[in-house]
């Protein structure tokens, strides 16, 4: 009977997400995951069992999707055959999904890795079905604060997912403080990577920072070296609580005209990237691969070819202007994008999109933590704000001294700055503004082509 179940949970599961992405409902990320459940709720103990060799998950803040992404390519490259949520799909549903779609009729799994990206607040439930073999953990910054709370919850539950967990890795970010006193906190056998030099300017290292007293005994952390956030060279005058010394460097880090550059074990990579950060989400995905023993011979040629866009970050020409979209969703990674115009010499416009539906949540309060003072520093002309919290992006910089056009159509607006602004256009905006804003800037893009032609 147990079989049965199992069977109809995976037929069904896969038909509902072929009639959701057949109907237009979606890409099928959630629903196959969703139906299967309901006849079968324990699927997710059944399914990974079939995967032949090593499961990776990828949890933190920042970075999860690209990380991800690196380690299912990396393993691809080498031939072999891997289960993904590429789509970023990383609640319960979006993990059982991935299974569910890469199963057969019969129900049989046939993979030789899993590498999943996962959402650090379901990584407890995920974790009592999934048994994953290494938990990657990229960074911890305050996120959708309505839904997630205050860090230190967050770290308690990633104690416990990876107690649940029972023998998995534990590969970490040593530089972020919260992390390490996860790793203190818990048994799992486990490693950690880092960067052991400055690589970054001063408009990175500015903004909010998160646990800034020592968990142990409180007493406030001092920092021979800051990347950004809480990242870091940390070190605690009270209990001596510190930085690990890393397993994984990133060494000799250089902003190239192609990117960044930088060694991981002492072999060259370059990183085809403009931000920065990605250093850290490759020294990531090398460290798992590492610690875990999973073929590397074209890691190499991976970070190459990697596309770090991820849809999440796009560059295009719109008549003789240049266009960027990137997407901030925390104060941390608001920081960084905003740094990105501190490097960029040439004068520039901007766009800043906040809206607060379910995907970004409610709570927009964090714009206060963003370092917005700086901005006239940076070369920007004109801002533009838009998106259903403008009022709350407007009053924000009305506090930093800055201007602002206020628009309730980012269309309109763009166009704008397109026909009377520098010619470099820079557009950031959180989750739910994202995909809108490429498509409707790829239709612009398409729509001056066409101009041109006739």
């Amino acid at each position: 009977m147990r079989r049965f179940r199992f069977y109809l949970a995976v037929l069904l599961g896969k038909l509902a997400g072929s009639m959701s992405r057949l109907l237009g409902r979606g890409r099928g990320a959630v629903v196959p995951g969703a139906v299967a459940r309901l006849l079968m709720p324990e699927i997710l103990s059944v399914l990974p069992c079939m995967v032949k060799e090593k499961i990776f998950v990828v949890t933190g803040t920042n970075g999860k999707t690209t990380v991800n992404r690196m380690l299912c390519e990396c393993l691809e490259r080498e031939g072999k055959r891997v289960i993904c949520n590429r789509t970023g799909a990383n609640l319960f549903g979006g993990v059982v999904s991935a299974f569910v779609e890469a199963a057969g009729l019969t129900g049989r799994v046939e993979a030789d890795y899993a590498c999943l990206e996962v959402d650090e607040l379901e990584a407890e439930k995920v974790f009592r079905q999934l048994r994953p073999h290494v938990v990657v953990a990229t960074n911890l910054f305050r996120d959708q604060l309505d839904r997630s709370g205050e860090l230190d919850r967050i770290c308690e539950r990633l104690k416990e997912a990876l107690r649940l967990a029972g023998n998995t890795k534990f590969v970490y970010n040593g530089d972020d403080c919260l992390l390490r006193q996860i790793a203190l906190g818990c048994r799992n056998p486990q490693a950690a990577y880092g960067i052991e030099e400055s690589f970054l300017g001063d408009a990175f290292q500015t903004g909010s920072r998160e646990g800034s007293f020592c968990w142990f005994c409180g007493t406030k952390l001092e920092y021979k070296r800051i990347q950004y956030g809480q990242l870091g060279d940390y070190r605690c005058p009270g209990c001596g609580f510190g930085r690990p010394k890393p397993r994984y460097e990133a060494s000799k880090i250089k902003c190239t005209g192609k990117g960044y550059s930088f060694e991981l074990g002492g072999q060259p990579f370059l990183a085809k990237t403009c931000s920065p950060y990605h250093v850290y989400n490759t020294l990531a995905a090398y460290s798992a691969l590492k610690a875990s023993g999973a073929p590397m011979a074209h890691f190499g040629t991976s970070v190459a070819g990697f596309d770090y866009g991820n849809r999440r970050e796009l560059a295009l020409r719109i008549g003789g202007a240049l266009v960027q979209l990137h997407l901030a969703k925390n104060p941390v990674g608001f920081q960084q994008k905003l740094a990105l115009l501190s490097e960029d010499p040439k004068p520039k416009d901007l766009v800043l999109q906040i809206n607060d539906e379910v995907q970004d949540g409610r709570d927009v309060s964090w714009l206060w933590d963003v370092d917005f003072e700086r901005l006239p520093r940076f070369g920007v002309k004109t801002v533009a704000v838009t998106g259903n919290r403008r009022y709350d992006m407007e009053l924000r910089l009305k506090y930093a001294n800055i201007p602002c056009l206020v628009s309730e159509e980012p269309l309109k607006t763009v166009r704008g700055l397109l026909q009377t602004g520098t010619g470099n256009l820079y557009v950031i905006v959180n989750y739910s503004g994202l995909y809108r804003t490429g498509r409707l800037l790829k239709k612009l893009q398409r729509a001056e082509k066409g101009k041109q032609k006739n």
